[in-house]
């Protein structure tokens, strides 16, 4: 048989036998490479090791170390998981498993109605290293739906994805997992454990091993509520050890972190069930946080030529008819309410209220571009399972801004707002970036094609010039336009999706929105949704986890706590107190009735960034002793002296911006 002949990413060609594989041309390469191999890309589909490779391809390596192998090997890991399920509960259900961000879930019904236990876990765990040490090959295959049926006759929900696949009735999620057509793709690890899947996976089991399950939770199937509930079980898969314990470490420290402990143990809100889910309230010191939040965002937007503008909560359905969210978002949304007068909705968005505004009167082109900017409350149906604290809630704040300008202005108003949205960030003491690039979604989406590519287009020249690196997520746009997520790194090395700006030629059209041109000819302007925090909420509790409590001093509800050492020195404490608060500092005294040791500690439990003590020198000599949190106590401290290196701590982390 003839030799194929194969183009590498880089350009480059080599010549391989026919019947080649990927795992042979990752050899013909290198022995190294080889070895990190755990899939491939065909001409831009992903693919097994062993698949046999068509004259003319271009083929990449997906190596372990990659986000794309990891993914591979996370999951295959789930796959093995389920396999030893099975293997230890026989008669269990299997659902799904997928990949997901730093791991992997399966979820499964046990024969009567038994619950997994943390026990379980552990001999889940080791009937898997089990199948790993036995190196089981991951063979594909592709069956007709007829008899899939058949093999998986004894799995429910297995069938039931089958069924939609096969009637052409099945979601963009079934039709990931298995394809879609006359044939259904299944892999085998061994006669006794076959699973639906589209692939690819790692050539065998030997090839996995660093991996550790870490909950059980309960998931209905498909999402729904009144469907049956599962067992959901969570797990992490890595290409070493060493990272698989630098990610357990990591996770160590997020719980220490959780947002959640953290605001019930500084008291700064809480989630009162008499609210119902996924809605809080904020306690003197998380709302005097919030106020400070929302103050530098006012005043950067006034710096910004920022105009303000307020929304009501609800808004009758015809607004958000002509809007599009009832044809596109309406599970988002909360329930209607009939009034006398017509339907109404709680708002699940500000921007139709703002293209109201805008077409409120006749624009001219010399007002553009018009940047409108509200502290705007929304409200959206988040299912009951998915809440998460403050992540991920059902009424919320957003620091949301609509700019209307002309298309000759939008490049430039995208690079500006991308620099806003680092100062800001960076106030915040974030400062490693990574930017994403949404674009269409071909099954949901309005406007024609022309007006997505110009959009998406701005958005892209607009990345290059500010020098933002940037990855492209195809089809996760919003419908009504393209978009730039930008991502932040916090303390810990997790990646939290915080600002954003869409580019939408959509709206404007929907709600006709028009300006007057230098020409007196009336045009469409351009609009763009900016949220920099995201929504206040949401950013407040990455803050939180991101400083584990302990604020920076500009932002820290208290600032300083003066101490007296013993009841004698208390009139001195006030009067330290007194020119603390003049200054503009956030202050509080705690009096001598405890001892000085255990209020100390109290302090620094609660995260004050500066700990006041006065005792019978300070009192002579007007002075303090200053216990900074994190540095070395100091004696003699000037009450001056304090009071400028306070206002000049917040000055540097202000200037950070």
């Amino acid at each position: 048989m003839a030799d194929i002949t194969i183009s590498l990413p880089d350009g480059s060609q080599r010549t391989l036998p026919a019947g080649a594989t990927a795992t042979t041309l990752a050899q013909s390469i290198g022995s190294r490479l080889a070895k990190a191999a755990v899939a491939a890309v065909v001409n831009g589909a992903e693919a097994d090791l062993g698949a046999p490779l068509p004259d003319g391809a271009t083929v990449a390596i997906i190596t372990a170390d990659s986000d794309e192998g990891r993914h591979v090997l996370r999951h295959s890991t789930a796959h093995v998981m389920a396999q030893a399920v099975t293997r230890l509960f026989p008669g269990a259900k299997y659902s799904i498993g997928p990949a997901i961000n730093d791991g992997f879930y399966y979820d499964f019904e046990l024969p009567g109605g038994r619950t997994f236990t943390e026990a379980d876990l552990a001999t889940i765990e080791a009937e898997m290293a089990a199948i790993v040490k036995a190196d089981q090959p991951f063979e594909r295959a592709e069956l007709p739906a007829a008899e899939a049926l058949e093999v998986f006759a004894a799995q429910p929900y297995k069938r039931e994805i089958i069924e939609r696949v096969s009637t052409g009735a099945a979601d963009s999620e079934d039709a990931g997992e298995i394809g879609s057509g006359e044939t259904i793709s299944v892999y085998r690890n061994t006669p006794e454990f076959v699973d639906l899947c589209r692939g690819p996976h790692v050539p065998s089991t030997g090839r996995l091993g660093h991996f550790k399950l870490m909950k059980v939770a309960g998931a209905y199937w498909r999402g729904n509520e009144k469907g049956p509930m599962l067992q959901r079980i969570y797990g992490t898969a890595w290409d070493t050890k060493a990272a698989l314990e630098e990610h357990l470490h990591r996770m160590e420290e997020a719980e220490k972190r959780d947002h959640r402990k953290l605001a019930v143990e500084l008291d700064l809100l809480s989630f009162p069930s008499q609210l119902g889910g996924g809605l809080a309230v904020w306690h003197p010191k998380g709302a005097l946080v919030r106020k400070l939040m929302e103050d530098y965002s006012r005043q950067r937007h006034i710096d910004g030529d920022y105009q303000f503008v307020f929304t009501p909560h609800l808004a009758n359905a015809n607004l958000f008819q002509t809007s599009g969210h009832l044809d596109f978002y309406k599970d988002g949304m909360y329930p209607p309410m009939e009034m006398d007068n017509g339907t109404y909705y709680p708002k699940p968005m500000n921007c139709p209220m703002h293209c109201l505004i805008f077409d409120s009167r006749q624009r001219s082109y010399r007002e553009l571009p018009l940047r409108l900017f509200e502290l705007g409350t929304v409200y959206r149906y988040e299912r009951a399972g998915t809440l998460h604290g403050l992540m991920r809630i059902r009424g919320f704040t957003q620091d949301d801004s609509h700019i209307y300008c002309r298309e000759d202005q939008l490049q430039d108003e995208i690079a500006s707002l991308l620099d806003f949205v680092m100062s800001v960030l960076r106030a915040f003491g974030f400062d490693e970036f990574t930017a994403n690039l949404s674009t269409k979604d071909p099954q949901k989406y309005v406007g024609d094609d022309d007006i997505w590519d110009r959009a998406t287009a701005a958005l892209q020249a607009a990345l290059e010039k500010y020098g933002l690196a940037y990855k492209v997520k195809e089809g996760d746009a919003a419908f009504y336009g393209p978009k730039i997520d930008i991502d932040v790194k916090d303390a810990i090395g997790r990646t939290w999706q915080l600002s954003t700006i869409q580019c939408d030629f959509n709206l404007p059209e929907r709600f006709a929105l028009e300006y007057v041109g230098a020409d007196g000819n009336r045009h469409r302007p351009i609009m763009l949704h900016r949220a920099l925090f995201g929504s206040v909420e949401r950013f407040f509790g990455v803050l939180l986890e991101h400083y584990a409590g302990a604020f920076p001093t500009w932002l820290a509800p208290v600032q300083a706590r003066v101490l007296p050492v013993a009841e004698g020195h208390q009139a001195y404490a006030e009067q330290v107190l007194a020119r603390l608060a003049k200054e503009g500092l956030r202050a509080d005294l705690v009096e001598a009735t405890d001892q000085l040791g255990r209020r100390i500690r109290t302090a620094k439990m609660e995260k004050i960034p500066y700990v006041l003590v006065v005792g019978d020198d300070d009192v002579a000599a007007g002075t303090l002793g200053v216990n900074p949190r994190g540095g070395e106590v100091e004696r003699g401290v000037a009450v001056d002296a304090f009071v400028q290196r306070v206002h000049d701590e917040v000055a540097a982390q202000l200037a950070m911006a």
